[in-house]
């Protein structure tokens, strides 16, 4: 007979589940968002650069080691084709970085103009153009005669004040200038030996000394032409009234500046 005390042990055997983790899969995936942020943001510090130092640095990812001219595409010295031309990496550099300074001359005299109250409505008989030698100022007339009277060398005094405007941001600039006048192909109203060849060349000489006025030293000039009828703006129009006109030619040149020259007062040299 069984004890009362006796107890029954049931034993129970449970199987064990094994479930599967996660792994390091999220791992990977944020890894892939982290380094396409980071190249986003090294993207937007890029396009904020100037050209120069995009050149640059495009320079270095193509050769990083500097040993480009040494080695070129070949792991044996002395063999192979260079991954960058030298010829093409010397272009390049000094014509994007003398853009650069073309664009940001061009937006300081903008601004001096547009700065100045007394300059509104001026604006559109300015044109600033940039060509091969350099930065081409314009003074543009029409029929109503905006800086000189017809067939006078004297400038109104709207004039005088844009001109020496445009004279300081060049002499902050120091770049060499060349001023040349213009004429339209009509006649000059009076027979004699005074035409269009003179009074090109007087306003020519004119906008020089307001340049001077203006704070630009005499030594960035490089010359004054007078040109008369023979470079129109409107070749198929010769007697069109924006044929009269100032051209001030800066001549930037491919390589940096040097350091801004100090202006002298001028002693006397009114327009």
């Amino acid at each position: 007979m069984k004890s009362d005390r006796e107890q029954i042990i049931h034993i129970v055997r449970r199987k064990k589940v094994h479930k599967g983790h996660h792994g390091g899969a999220w791992k990977v995936a944020f890894a892939d968002f982290m380094t396409a942020m980071m190249a986003l943001f090294l993207v937007l510090w890029l396009i904020t650069q100037s050209s120069d130092v995009r050149t640059a640095i495009a320079g270095y990812f193509q050769d990083p080691l500097g040993r480009n001219k040494e080695f070129g595409m070949s792991a044996i010295p002395g063999q192979g084709q260079a991954m960058i031309p030298s010829k093409t990496s010397i272009n390049v550099q000094p014509a994007d970085g003398r853009r650069d300074r073309l664009l940001q001359l061009s937006k300081q005299v903008k601004d001096a103009i547009d700065n100045d109250a007394s300059l509104k409505g001026l604006e559109g008989h300015v044109a600033i153009d940039i060509t091969p030698e350099g930065l081409r100022i314009s003074l543009l007339e029409d029929s109503t005669d905006v800086f000189f009277a017809s067939g006078s060398a004297k400038p109104f005094p709207r004039a005088e004040t844009l001109i020496a405007s445009i004279g300081t941001v060049l002499a902050n600039a120091s770049y060499p200038v060349v001023v040349e006048g213009h004429t339209d192909a009509h006649p000059f109203p009076h027979d004699g030996p005074y035409g269009n060849w003179e009074l090109s060349a007087d306003r020519a000489n004119a906008a020089r000394r307001l340049l001077r006025v203006g704070g630009m030293p005499e030594s960035q000039v490089l010359g004054v032409r007078g040109l008369a009828d023979r470079d129109p703006r409107v070749p198929n129009d010769p007697f069109a009234p924006q044929n009269r006109r100032i051209s001030i030619l800066v001549n930037v040149p491919q390589v940096d500046p040097p350091p801004p020259m100090v202006a002298s007062t001028p002693h006397g040299d009114a327009p």
